[in-house]
């Protein structure tokens, strides 16, 4: 028990896109004075993509355990993870631990959750695609914690359904729509648009490309369908905030480089990514967060990937799965931009991620369920 009775929760984040999805959480239960008090903990696992969505949301870490390495691999994060949540649980045993999604410090979280008996809340539950190998290691991550939850927070009914076939009991089941809806429209009503790179008045692509299963032959095959298409659409932009790995960065200034109409940016904030998410006039993305976002803008989505654990964007028309191949990828941007009807037809606003209170309804369930 905390101060005054209050019962202690720990949120835990180690990327960008979880500290945006756990933002709204943490807010709500900050907000909560009656029953909580709320820690939060940041791995880093990202260093400073992480610190710019903490400033958007006015963050500030309790505990900031910066585990970021130069070349960490996943062994040493887990590894690290697991021994610095050992050294905390000791000192300061918290009533519930929270975590979102399926990086390697969710996974990690879940399972010292279960080493020390401490129930675990995994946001943004349920999510599949049946392949360990794609993604990797986020299926992998996502189902570990899925093995460990007390409360699974899914985003929608798929997400639910999944985790009802694996057995999950009912009653540890609560869809609540995306956290991500909530911080989306929380920033889009408390922010400008800021500067873009892109010249006044030109359309332009915003692309994202940094998937791990992606490094390689992959991602050289999206660059160089990019290429042609910035070089048979001249009058048309392709904006790219390019991911900091190496594995991205080398071939991306390769193929990409020099070419009049590709603006080869500096990943960009929080902020000024949402902005650019809106004005855009379709994505070509790998991100699965992009997904539930851009389908909530009403903006269409060229998905690089062969599947995806966020197939109703698909169902709905918002996204299409392409693939990683070049004439595919090529033949999908060629489409999108001449078939003015297409394009029109993919960019109907659909909600199927939720309504933006998805942090209350988990609120909620934690008052009901730590209430005594």
């Amino acid at each position: 028990m905390g101060e005054k009775g209050k019962k202690n929760i720990l949120a835990i984040i180690g990327t960008r896109p979880e500290a945006v999805k756990m933002a709204p959480v943490v807010r709500a239960l900050r907000e909560d004075s009656g029953k909580f008090v709320l820690t939060l903990m940041a791995t880093a696992q990202h260093r400073s993509m992480l610190d710019q969505v903490l400033e958007v949301f006015g963050l500030r870490p309790d505990i900031d355990l910066n585990i970021m390495t130069p070349g960490q691999t996943m062994t040493r994060t887990t590894c690290r993870v697991l021994e610095e949540l050992e050294k905390h649980f000791r000192k300061n045993r918290p009533a519930a631990v929270l975590a979102q999604g399926d990086t390697t410090t969710t996974m990690a979280s879940a399972l010292a959750c279960f080493y020390h008996g401490i129930p675990f809340g995994h946001i943004e539950a349920g999510l599949r695609t049946g392949d360990l190998a794609a993604p990797f290691p986020e299926e992998f991550n996502r189902r570990l914690a899925g093995m460990l939850a007390r409360w699974h927070f899914a985003p929608t009914a798929w997400a639910a359904g999944n985790l009802r076939r694996e057995g999950v009991p009912e009653e540890r089941i609560h869809v609540t729509g995306n956290t991500v809806i909530d911080a989306l429209f929380f920033t889009l009503g408390a922010t400008a648009p800021p500067a873009r790179p892109v010249p006044a008045g030109k359309k332009y692509v915003l692309m994202t490309c940094h998937r791990r299963e992606n490094f390689g032959v992959p991602i050289r095959e999206i660059f160089r369908a990019v290429r042609e298409f910035a070089r048979q659409f001249p009058e048309i932009f392709v904006w790219y905030p390019v991911h900091p790995n190496p594995n991205v960065v080398a071939p991306a200034r390769e193929i990409l480089g020099n070419l009049p109409n590709v603006i080869l940016d500096e990943p960009l904030d929080y902020i000024h990514f949402v902005h650019a998410m809106n004005h855009a006039e379709f994505l070509l993305s790998d991100s699965g967060g992009v997904q539930e976002e851009a389908t909530s803008l009403g903006r269409p989505v060229l998905v690089l990937r062969e599947k995806t654990e966020r197939p109703e964007a698909v169902a709905a028309g918002n996204c299409r799965l392409v693939g990683t191949g070049e004439k595919a990828v090529l033949a999908a941007l060629r489409k999108l931009l001449r078939d003015r009807d297409a394009c029109l037809e993919m960019a109907r606003k659909s909600n199927p991620y939720g309504d933006g209170r998805a942090a209350g309804r988990i609120l909620d369930v934690l008052r009901r369920d730590l209430s005594g």
